[in-house]
């Protein structure tokens, strides 16, 4: 790929869809990216959504249009959409020679008994069974093999970010006593709930307050199950919501299966992510959300018992940027072989 390689971004009006163009109209490697809406209507500059970028360029914003994108050759099609509409236009995109990364949940799991959470209703099944198989979920401290080169990129959940990088080296080297069940405490700013306000998520009911959400039911559960290979009965995970614009805390609690030293659960978590750029190692300093805001990393401490038998673990980031836009930029750099952390410094 060349310096001009063009992106294109649906849904760049959203709070991680815009995100994502202040991202690719930054990277060293990339066209100025086209940016499309859902709605109808006429073209605005993105200044009109979001006021404080003037100044930094023009970026105009578009009704979506298949034949615009194939008509200025877009190599890479960011789908920041919901689930139903990312279910939809994938395949359609896929079909028209572009590689496509989908912010959404569509592509996420492989499990029917998961997927079912979603409802989708799918007017190909054949075409979407298809696709769903040939998705690869885009975590890269963990499937970056599988991302370089692939078409379509299904970018992970902000929350489920946070658990698994947080757990994955631990499931990995067997330390676990899954049997005596893992609790997962995951709190949010409001903006994961996207930018259309509902009744739970405007100022008079976020603000000075904190609320759990989704118990038992939360969207992100099946992609924690799925990619620490989990039992649904190993592992409770519960969201709140927390009065901030954004960033995300999620407090997990795990027993292991032998006494250990924090010097040895160092050292597994070192091993693990040695050559990962997005990932920080705390040790036994526990991050905070403001570490890790507009920032694409990953923040993980923890601290272990007396008895080494117990373990607190604290993971963090910006939900908008390693638990959306930012992870969906270093998986475009992953797909093409790019650095990791390009556009994203």
């Amino acid at each position: 790929m060349g310096q001009q390689l063009q992106t294109a971004v649906v849904g760049a009006t959203g709070y991680a869809g815009f995100e994502l163009a202040r991202l690719l109209g930054q990277h060293p490697r990339l066209a100025k990216p086209l940016l499309f809406t859902r709605e109808s209507g006429n073209s605005a500059d993105l200044t009109e959504y979001y006021p404080h970028v003037l100044g930094n360029g023009q970026l105009r914003v578009h009704p979506f249009d298949w034949n615009s994108l194939s008509h200025q050759g877009v190599d890479v099609l960011f789908l920041a959409t919901p689930h139903e509409t990312s279910r939809e236009w994938a395949p359609e995109a896929l079909n028209r020679g572009m590689r496509v990364i989908d912010l959404s949940g569509a592509w996420r799991l492989k499990r029917e008994s998961h997927r079912a959470v979603y409802g989708f209703h799918d007017a190909d099944p054949v075409t979407s069974t298809a696709v769903a198989g040939a998705a690869v979920y885009g975590l890269p401290e963990l499937r970056s093999k599988q991302i370089a080169g692939s078409k379509l990129i299904a970018n992970p959940g902000c929350y489920a970010t946070s658990v698994i990088v947080a757990l994955a080296p631990l499931v990995a080297a067997r330390i676990i006593n899954r049997s005596a069940g893992i609790v997962c405490d995951s709190k949010s700013g409001v903006s994961g709930a996207g930018k259309q306000a509902t009744a739970t998520t405007h100022f008079v009911e976020v603000a000075d307050n904190l609320s759990a959400y989704g118990v038992f039911t939360h969207r992100h559960l099946g992609e924690i199950l799925e990619q620490l290979d989990l039992q649904d009965d190993e592992l409770i995970f519960t969201p709140h919501l927390l009065p901030i614009p954004r960033g995300i805390l999620s407090t997990i609690y795990v027993r292991l299966a032998q006494p250990m030293t924090s010097a040895e659960i160092e050292s597994i978590y070192a091993k693990a992510y040695k050559n990962q750029p997005w990932v920080r190692l705390f040790g036994t300093k526990l991050p905070q959300i403001r570490y890790s805001l507009h920032t694409n990393y990953c923040d993980v401490g923890f601290n272990l018992s007396s008895d080494g038998k117990r373990m607190v673990i604290v993971s963090c980031l910006d939900n908008l940027m390693k638990g959306a836009a930012g992870q969906a930029v270093q998986n475009m750099n992953v797909m093409l072989g790019f650095d990791e952390k390009e556009g994203l410094n």
